[in-house]
């Protein structure tokens, strides 16, 4: 299975403390309508973290059904222990998901030789294809390079991923990876640049409120209207901007509650997004046409 183009890394949708199960169907049928072309359930954006296994078997099954063949479907399935990583690879598997994003381990701090051997663990145990995610702005290790390159080397590890912000970085695996392993775009500030680097995609917090317009920006690039694609990039640029004025997912989830598609509610540690914050929320809301 080929993962590219524009792929929603999805919030979970909760109700009174539960998997807003109808409304997380409604979101992805809505993402698909819009042109998305991965659904990746289960990421940071999902809330992944304070999702017990249960959730995140229950979440990867709703995406596969709702997905019925029509889109392929990435499950986030990545842990800092190396166990439980193989845990929810083969329960993601379990659960008919196409492959899996597996993130690199958080908190601690792993060196590249435990970064390899972390992802090369989960390789050899389950033969699903893999994208290694690499964001150190959030797990507190970056993946060099040259590590990513050893990793995609082995088979069934197809792609990457990428959220350093390192464009020169993101270029050097660009260049070396071997055929076929595809880097994608985790900064959906930086989609059209890395496109225009070699990427093949990206996995995007904005699609989650304007599928439309962030896949139509990779199908004018893949159409070689570069001009158009930019035009749009900037058009975007106060929305992407909105999505991290706090901690993601909270923004995404605020804007997806005031546009009325999901309830507006998260899982401690994460809360309500502030009152200021709120404000230009709204007012990028209303910049870019999604809410009136």
């Amino acid at each position: 299975m080929f993962f590219q183009g524009s792929m929603a890394a999805i919030v979970t949708p909760f109700c009174d403390g539960r998997v807003d199960e109808e409304k997380l169907r409604q979101h992805i049928e809505w993402q698909i309508a819009g042109g998305t072309d991965v659904i990746v359930p289960c990421g940071t954006t999902g809330e992944a973290a304070t999702l017990t296994y249960e959730e995140r078997e229950r979440v990867v099954r709703i995406a596969v059904e709702m997905a019925a063949g029509r889109v392929p479907v990435l499950a986030g399935a990545g842990s800092n222990s190396t166990a439980c990583a193989i845990r929810l690879t083969k329960q993601a598997r379990a659960a008919g998901a196409d492959g899996t994003l597996q993130v690199t381990p958080y908190y601690n701090k792993p060196t590249q030789e435990g970064l390899y051997r972390h992802f090369l663990a989960v390789a050899e145990v389950i033969d699903l294809p893999m994208v290694l995610y690499n964001v150190p702005g959030r797990t507190g290790v970056n993946m060099l390079p040259e590590t990513v390159l050893r990793l995609a080397a082995i088979d069934n590890i197809v792609g990457i991923k990428e959220a350093s912000g390192n464009i020169e970085q993101i270029r050097r695996i660009i260049q070396e990876a071997p055929e076929g392993f595809v880097v994608l775009s985790g900064d959906d500030a930086m989609n059209l640049e890395i496109y225009r680097a070699g990427g093949q995609g990206s996995v995007s917090v904005t699609a989650n409120v304007a599928p439309d317009r962030v896949s139509k920006m990779w199908d004018q690039f893949r159409a070689g209207d570069i001009d158009s694609a930019l035009r749009l990039q900037q058009s975007l640029e106060p929305l992407n901007q909105a999505m991290f004025m706090e901690t993601n997912p909270i923004p995404v989830k605020t804007a997806l509650a005031i546009m009325g598609r999901i309830c507006e509610e998260f899982r401690l540690p994460l809360t309500p997004m502030s009152d200021e914050h709120r404000v230009h929320l709204l007012s990028v809301l209303r910049q870019t046409g999604l809410v009136e």
